[in-house]
């Protein structure tokens, strides 16, 4: 544009034509070039463009404006009265435009913000919608299986064209309940094709997902469903239903429940199955959708992730469609880079970033199979899916490979003395191997018994993991690499691929950026991200927004790190779960733990307490058998009765050696508290008391969160009483 020619009389003369309806239709292409034009130059000419940021947002505001007219009226320039045929929407029909904005951060669902843009390189790839990321992989992978599930036994597929239009038709059904822009569509169930149906289809008609914990209270889940305004929540069968009837006065924005399992028990107005909710937008035009899809912004929120309430009131975490279609199509580059066809199982819970990131987006991205397992996987059944789908990657957080090695440890026990001494010998060899390689091994009968034989990379995250487990795999030539990232990071932020580093988190994604605020002497210091994964907000919460985001847009992680030589990343500690003693030491207390399960084998959980108190105690519970519903028993694990065993101790049951405060259990753990505290870097850091608790932490419980990560403050709560027990005793004595 010339200078000598004014940008306000410009946009007047636009807004003037645009009154002549012959000529609408021109100078919708027009604006449009325009945008397109601004968009290329914008990440390489950014200092050069900024006066002119005010006029490329009216011309955005136009761009939009035309866009819905074309959607919903007829065609202005065409003299006949007929409707206009229906869309056929592909990526490349739809212009990647972003909504104005000024900010990197908002805490309004509706309010748009400035992308974290490279200007070359990994970060500078143009920004795209979910749906043009989903349209992208049909083209190419139309009558690939995308999901596959088991109906009543029988083997159900979806291929990527069938799942498409199954949005589609959800994104319509969605419409026709009265899905406002922006509102929510709460999702409450286990993993199944119809949550990710009803999370993609909600996006698509321009709603925000928002998938809600099985394991929530009736007013949890009223909490995630008013905070997000939901229009319509969707619930997996009648135990999760119940919950919402229980509070669905107490949602006034809520026009509609679907339940995607089994039959209704009751009949209730607004109250639908899945195949009924799926039949309700029949009637809305292939129009009215497109119109919505084409006003999406890739810049726009259209997830919520919900944290998990541990340090207090659940946060909405904002991900925009850039968020997780940047993150997505960058994580699938890193895993996948030969072109197999990839393969996945999904059984986390999908409300976690880290789920939702892998299950849906990254293997939308790769054009994957995702293999969907029984709602009872945590319960024993997630090997038989395993065996089945034979995953190229494979998803773990650390609770699930401490249960595998549980297992496997239990029936190594049960084998001959000669059979245990080579099965030790041959993984002292593994461990050496991959030591000295940084590389997985070659694939075993381990291997293809946990139907990880196909499996290239086997990744955990969402929780710290032992180095005795690390090693255990390791053991096997099964090395699992550590994620490490958050909500607010749309999942990952490092990443283990190529490079490998035992107990460390591996790298940061390429087109983002760590830095460490205020390191100490050994150089561990607040991990702090960048990058185009970093989220937009927090729902309706300002000050805890600009507590997690500083005035330049970076991310504070809360967690303490440091880096090595190589650039590799290790976790050293939390700030908020730092232990500040009454002498006003410092102490992390993970490594404590840790350190302690790795000497006393038997251990379940540990838990440091001490802070503001004058010595450090713990709380301890043992390894016991889980029942169906995950809760556990007092029954000892094989591995702890096996200890027993050899100790001539005939006691079976939990509360059998915490009555008896069974002599060599006791002498056990306290020698191992000793070898531990050996090790320390000062008094203040050695564990002076501790206790064993009569039942094993669990998420049903509430000591253990969503992703089996240790609830503190609930925990302490819960267990005052049995706290100040040990520090009142040990004052007593004094």
């Amino acid at each position: 544009m010339r200078d000598c020619v004014s940008e306000q009389s410009f946009l007047e003369a636009i807004k003037r034509l645009w009154s002549r309806d012959f000529l609408s239709s021109y100078l919708h292409n027009y604006v449009h070039q325009l945008v397109e034009i601004y968009d290329l130059c914008e990440s390489r000419f950014v200092k050069l463009l900024k006066p002119r940021r005010k006029f490329y947002e009216v011309l955005m505001s136009l761009e939009s404006d035309f866009s819905l007219m074309a959607g919903k009226s007829k065609c202005p320039c065409c003299p006949n009265t007929e409707e206009p045929k229906a869309t056929v929407l592909t990526k490349t029909s739809l212009a990647t435009t972003l909504a104005p904005a000024d900010q990197l951060w908002s805490t309004r669902r509706d309010k748009a913000v400035r992308l974290r843009m490279e200007g070359s390189g990994p970060g500078s790839e143009t920004p795209i919608t979910i749906h043009q990321l989903f349209l992208e992989t049909v083209e190419k992978c139309e009558d690939h299986p995308a999901l596959i599930s088991k109906e009543n036994g029988q083997v159900v597929t979806l291929t990527w064209r069938q799942y498409y239009e199954q949005c589609r038709a959800a994104a319509k059904s969605f419409l026709k309940l009265g899905l406002k822009r922006y509102h929510g569509v709460g999702i409450l169930g286990f993993n199944s094709p119809e949550w990710f149906i009803a999370d993609i289809g909600c996006i698509l008609a321009g709603g925000l997902g928002a998938g809600i914990y099985t394991t929530n209270s009736p007013e949890a889940c009223q909490y995630v469903a008013a905070n997000c305004e939901a229009n319509v929540l969707v619930v997996e069968n009648q135990k999760q239903l119940q919950k919402i009837l229980q509070v669905k006065d107490q949602l006034p924005h809520l026009k509609a429940i679907v339940q995607y399992k089994g039959e209704l028990q009751q009949k209730a107005p607004n109250l639908y199955t899945w195949a009924e909710f799926m039949r309700l937008g029949e009637d809305v035009p292939n129009e009215q959708l497109d119109a919505v899809i084409s006003s999406l912004r890739a810049n726009e929120c259209c997830t919520l992730i919900y944290t998990s309430g541990t340090t207090g009131t659940p946060k909405g975490v904002m991900l925009s469609h850039d968020n997780m279609t940047w993150t997505a199509t960058t994580a699938a580059k890193l895993v996948s880079k030969s072109g197999d066809e990839e393969v996945l199982v999904s059984y986390l819970p999908l409300s976690h970033v880290a789920a939702q990131m892998i299950d849906i987006w990254v293997c939308m991205s790769l054009g994957g199979t995702t293999y969907f397992a029984d709602p009872d996987a945590l319960k024993g059944t997630l090997a038989n899916t395993l065996k089945e789908a034979r995953p190229t990657f494979f998803m773990g957080v650390p609770r699930v490979w401490e249960k595998m090695q549980e297992k496997m440890k239990a029936m190594g026990a049960k084998a001959s003395p000669m059979r245990k001494r080579v099965a030790d010998w041959a993984k002292s060899i593994g461990l050496q191997y991959n030591y000295s390689q940084h590389v997985s091994g070659v694939s075993t009968k381990v291997r293809a018994a946990l139907g990880l034989d196909r499996c290239k990379l086997c990744f955990t995250g969402a929780a710290p993991i032992t180095k005795d487990t690390l090693e255990y795999f390791m053991s096997l030539n099964i090395p699992v690499m550590e994620l490490y990232g958050m909500s607010e990071s749309s999942g990952p932020h490092t990443v283990s691929i190529d490079e490998y580093r035992i107990t460390s988190c591996g790298k940061v994604m390429p087109g983002c950026k760590t830095k460490l605020e205020n390191p100490d002497a050994d150089g561990n210091g607040e991990i702090c991200f960048w990058g185009r994964h970093v989220f937009m907000g927090y729902l309706n919460m300002p000050d805890k927004t600009t507590e997690a985001l500083d005035e330049d847009g970076w991310l504070h992680s809360g967690d303490l790190g440091r880096h090595d030589e190589n650039d590799f990343l290790y976790i050293t500690g939390r700030i908020k779960e730092l232990i500040i003693t009454a002498g006003g030491e410092n102490i992390p207390p993970v490594p404590i733990e840790d350190a302690l399960k790795a000497e006393v084998p038997f251990l379940s959980n540990t838990m440091l307490l001490g802070d503001k108190l004058k010595f450090l105690s713990m709380l301890l519970t043992l390894k016991c058998v889980v029942d169906d519903n995950g809760d556990p028993t007092d029954e000892l694990t094989a591995e702890a009765l096996e200890f027993c065993r050899q100790n001539g101790i005939a006691a079976t049951k939990v509360s059998e050696i915490v009555a008896n405060k069974e002599p060599a259990v006791y002498k056990a753990i306290q020698e191992g508290i000793e070898r531990v505290n050996a090790r320390s870097t000062s008094n203040a850091q050695k564990v002076q008391k501790w206790v064993i608790l009569e039942r094993d932490f669990s998420i049903t419980g509430g000591e253990l969160g969503p992703t089996m990560k240790l609830r503190r403050p609930i925990v302490v709560k819960m267990y005052q009483d049995r706290i100040d027990e040990i520090y009142a005793a040990a004052a007593a004595k004094q």
